[in-house]
Parts: structure tokens; sequence; C-alpha cells
């Protein structure tokens, strides 16, 4: 198999089902490629439509359906179908994963796979991820470290070259980057081999900095594709977003032990701790920066007091795996003493 495009849906079976109408034209110019999608525990009736979708449209031709009663996160769904594949009688080459919240570009998944082909050290590539009203959302990234946490925290612009560096992107042809969001990003399997599959113990977020990162450590390259382009409907399975001008809603207690896990398997305990005081201190700084300047407040609900909530003052330094809470309200209602 040359390709193998993995499509996890979580309460958009709607949204997945476009995805997939965008992806069959794609499917059809890559010999060799086919899509495996994950019902990521929504309940019967999502994956009920996508099963008509797929029978309906002709889709069975080149995808899976694979169906989980609990939702494993992003790392464990993706994982559910990689997996598998990879110990088959013939492994893709390539995995690419895409989010069921966008749209394909003509040319996309093309570029990807003929920018791998002729790049054999690139471990990693992404896509172009585009608004719907085609505006260019922010990937790649510099890594984060103890400056950007200060910087993300405090949120003033003209220290923001200083503390967390400012990366300059050419948007009109392929470049190296450290990380790249993982709405769509193809992994070379050789390297999967070497340095595993996404980690499950982050559950949800963090994973494609967390990937990225052990890629370059392994000694592989990550690139940015602008030849790639697709369309992205950020947030639409969780409802976290960046950029958003309304109110953001409370961030869920995963994305916090998500950070942590990343931060302290990745770079250690004095580290982490540096990093959780840079962020606290700029973030209270600005706060207060805000309330004296009547800004309005479209931070996350008690993002403050759960930013120290979850940090490693009060949770300590070791490296746990982040609640599955789809799991843990499963095993509440099915305990006898519930």
């Amino acid at each position: 198999m040359k390709l193998l495009v993995v499509v996890l849906c979580y309460k958009v079976p709607e949204l997945a089902i476009d995805c997939l109408r965008s992806l069959a034209p794609e499917i059809a110019r890559i010999p060799g490629a086919r899509a495996g999608i994950c019902e990521n525990g929504t309940g019967p009736e999502a994956a009920e439509r996508l099963r008509r979708a797929i029978d309906e449209n002709g889709w069975d031709a080149w995808a899976d359906l694979t169906v989980v009663e609990v939702n494993r996160g992003f790392c464990g769904g993706n994982n559910l179908v990689i997996r598998p594949a990879l110990a088959s009688d013939d492994p893709p080459e390539y995995v690419l994963l895409l989010n069921a919240d966008t749209i394909v570009v003509e040319g996309a998944m093309t570029a990807l796979v003929d920018f791998m082909d002729a790049h054999p050290r690139a471990g990693i590539a992404g896509s172009q991820l585009l608004s719907p009203e085609g505006e260019i959302q922010a990937s790649p990234f510099l890594f984060t470290g103890i400056g950007s946490e200060l910087d993300r925290g405090l949120r003033v612009g003209a220290l923001s070259k200083l503390l967390a560096g400012r990366l300059e992107v050419d948007h009109s042809k392929p470049g190296p980057a450290d990380w790249l969001a993982g709405a769509s990003l193809i992994l070379r399997s050789t390297m999967l081999d070497r340095i595993g599959l996404l980690d499950e113990g982050l559950y949800t977020y963090f994973d494609d900095i967390d990937i990225c990162l052990r890629a370059h450590r392994a000694g592989w390259e990550v690139w940015y594709v602008p030849a790639s382009k697709i369309v992205h409907l950020e947030g639409a399975s969780t409802g976290i977003k960046g950029g958003s001008a309304t109110k953001a809603k409370r961030r869920p207690a995963y994305w916090f032990q998500a950070r942590r896990r990343f931060f302290l398997k990745n770079h250690g305990a004095a580290y982490t701790a540096l990093a959780d005081a840079a962020f606290l201190a700029g973030y209270a700084a600005w706060r207060l920066r805000r309330r004296i300047q009547a800004k309005p407040d479209l931070d996350p609900e008690c993002f403050l007091a759960d930013s120290f909530r979850h940090s490693v003052f009060r949770t300590g330094f070791a490296v746990r795996e982040v609640e599955n809470p789809a799991m843990a309200a499963r095993a509440m209602a099915t305990s006898p003493n519930a």
C-alpha cells in the first residue's frame, strides 16, 4: 500500500462525510491509496450514518470503517487504525492523519506523497491549513519552551521575538519546520517503526508537537508543504480553537494534563517547573493589565486557576497518562457503587 489516510470522527459525522467526499478524487489519483475511518465513540447513530454514506457513494472500494464504543481520544483512535495496517501483509509506505473537520483541496494528497518520495530524510510533512474564507491558519510553529510560555502568558507583542522567537514562513514554497498542526500530517512508516506511534498517554492535544519532536530527535526532518492545501474547520469536535473574537469555553482538564505530560516526558522536571512558573507569572500580569486597560475578557473561564491547579506545583513531577474522560465516565457508570 502506498498511502493510508486516517480520518477520525468524534461528534461530527456529517463533517466526516464531507471530508470523505473531498478525499475520494484524491484517493483515485494515488495508486495503492486507501482510507481508514474510525468512528471514535460518538454512538451507533453516527456510526450508521458513516456506514450508509460509504456504501451509498461506493467508497467501500477504498475506505474501511472501524467503530469503537468508547472514545479513545485523538491518539488512541488513530492508533487503532494505524497499528493493524502497519502489521498487515501490505503495510502503507505513508500514513496521513486527516481531521474529520477538513475539506481536501484538489492535489493536496498528491503534493504530500510526491514531496515525501523526493525527500527520503523527511519523516513528517504537513499541509497548508486554510480557513473556510481562504485565510492561512497558524502552522508551522517553533517548539515551545520557557520563553514562549512566558510570552503566551504576557501577550506583549513587542517582546514576542525576544521571548519566543518569530518564525518567518514563506508560504509559496516548502520549508523545514519544528512542528506542524496535526490536522493534515503525513508520516513515513519507516519513521514510525523507529519512534513509535502517537503517544496514547496524551489522549488528545500536544500529540502533533510531541511526534514532531520525537522525529527530530531521531534524526528525521519535518517539512511544511504549502502546495498541499486543506480547508480546516478548526475545533469542530472539541470546541477549542485559536484566534476567536468571542469568549473561549473553559479548557477541559485533559488539555492541561496533556501539556503537563508533554513537558515532563520531553524536558524533565526542572524545565517543566520553569515553564509553568513562566506562564503563570506572565498570565497573571496579563490579567492585571487587561483590567487596567479595560480590554475585553476573551480568555477561557477560570484559565489562571486551572493552569495553576494542573501545574507541577500542585500535581507533582510524575509523568502520568492523561485521564480519558469517556473511560472514566464508563467506569463510573458500571461501578457497583454507582
